[in-house]
C-alpha cells in the first residue's frame, strides 16, 4: 500500500509520525474531557474511560491503520508489544523512582488473573485457524464490553479507597468556548489518524530497508513510541505517591490493548499472515508479564496485609525486559 521511500525519509517518517501522534493524542484527549465535563458526564468516567483508556488511543489509530494497510505484524506487534513495555518497563522504571504500595493485594491478584486471561484468549484465537479472522477481532471486541464496565466498577473501589481522586487526571482547555473545543476535539483525532498513517508507512519502509520484519519494528520502536502517554503518566503517579494510580493505569491500559485495539484492528481488516514468534514468543512472555503484577503485589508473608513492589522487584522487571529484548533482537536478525 505505501510507495518505498529513502531510509532517510523512513527514519523522519517514524521519528516525526511518534512526535504527532503523541501531541494529538494530547489535544484529543483534552478536548474530549473538556467536552464531556460541558455535557455533564460524571467526572469519574471522564478521568476512567475518556482519559484513562485515552492514552491508548495511540495504539487504537497506529494498529487498526497498519491492520486495514494489510501489515498486521505491525498491528500485533504495535499492541502486544505495548502491553509488554507497560509491564517491564514503566512499572519496572515506577517502583524504581518509588517503590509501589499496593493497599489492596486481593485487587492486583484479581487484575492479574483477567490480563493472564485475555492473555491466553489471544493465544488461542491467534493459534487456532489460519491468522486471525474477523469474527475473531469482534469476539475480542464483545469480551472488552463486558469487563469495560466490570473494570469501572472494579476501579471505582479503589478511587474511594484513595479518597475520591480522580485517575489520570490532565489539563483542560479551561477558558475556551465548547465549539472551539470541539474543533480542537476533531483536529485532535485528524492528527492521529494522519500521524498514524505517516508513522506506520515510515516503520514499514525502514523495515524493508533495514531487512528486518515489520513484527520487530512494531514491539520495540513503535510500542515504545505508543506507550509514551501511559509512561509520563506513571512517572508523574509515582513521583506523587499515587501508587494506585500507577497499576490501575497500566492495567486498564493492556485490557484496552489487547481487547479493543486488536479486536478493532482484526474487525476491520482480518490477519493472515502473521509471526509465528506472536504464539511462540510474545504471548507467553506477556502471560508471564501479566502474573508477574500478583506474585510481585502480594505480602508473600501475610496476604492480607499490604504488598510492596520495592526497587528489587523493579529491577527484576527492567531485567526481564532487557533479556525478552535480546532474545527478540537475536531471533528476528539473525
Amino acid at each position: 500500500m505505501y510507495p518505498e521511500i529513502p531510509l532517510c525519509l523512513s527514519i523522519l517518517f517514524v521519528v516525526g509520525g511518534l512526535y504527532l501522534v503523541a501531541k494529538s493524542a494530547d489535544i484529543f484527549i483534552d478536548s474530549a474531557g473538556t467536552v464531556a465535563t460541558a455535557l455533564g458526564v460524571n467526572p469519574f468516567v471522564i478521568g476512567m474511560v475518556v482519559i484513562g483508556f485515552g492514552t491508548s488511543a495511540p495504539e487504537l489509530c497506529v494498529s487498526a491503520l497498519s491492520g486495514l494497510a494489510g501489515h498486521s505484524d505491525v498491528s500485533l506487534g504495535n499492541a502486544y508489544g505495548s502491553c509488554s513495555f507497560n509491564i517491564a518497563l514503566i512499572l519496572g522504571l515506577a517502583a524504581m523512582i518509588r517503590p509501589i504500595t499496593v493497599s489492596k493485594p486481593s485487587m492486583a491478584i484479581i487484575a492479574s488473573a483477567v490480563l493472564v486471561l485475555i492473555t491466553l484468549f489471544s493465544c488461542l484465537l491467534v493459534g487456532c485457524g489460519n491468522g486471525f479472522s474477523r469474527a475473531d477481532g469482534l469476539l475480542e471486541l464483545g469480551v472488552f464490553a463486558v469487563l469495560l464496565p466490570l473494570y469501572c466498577w472494579f476501579d471505582r473501589k479503589v478511587v474511594k479507597g484513595e479518597g475520591g481522586k480522580v485517575r489520570g487526571e490532565r489539563g483542560k482547555m479551561k477558558g475556551e468556548g465548547l465549539g472551539k473545543v470541539c474543533v480542537w476535539l476533531v483536529v485532535g483525532l485528524a492528527g492521529l489518524v494522519g500521524s498514524s498513517h505517516v508513522l506506520v508507512w515510515g516503520a514499514v519502509d525502514m523495515a524493508r530497508a533495514m531487512g528486518v520484519s515489520e513484527l520487530l519494528i512494531g514491539l520495540t520502536i513503535i510500542a515504545a513510541g505508543t506507550s509514551l502517554p501511559e509512561l509520563a503518566s506513571a512517572v508523574v503517579s509515582a513521583r506523587k505517591g499515587e501508587h494506585e494510580f500507577v497499576l490501575g493505569n497500566i492495567i486498564g491500559s493492556n485490557l484496552f490493548n489487547t481487547l479493543a485495539v486488536v479486536g478493532l484492528a482484526g474487525a476491520i481488516s482480518p490477519f493472515k499472515d502473521t509471526s509465528p514468534y506472536i504464539l511462540t514468543r510474545d504471548l507467553p512472555t506477556l502471560v508471564l508479564l501479566s502474573l508477574s503484577i500478583a506474585v510481585f503485589g502480594i505480602n508473600l508473608r501475610n496476604i492480607r496485609q499490604p504488598g510492596r513492589i520495592g526497587r528489587v522487584k523493579g529491577c527484576i522487571w527492567l531485567v526481564a525486559f532487557a533479556v525478552y529484548l535480546g532474545v527478540m533482537l537475536y531471533q528476528e536478525c539473525r
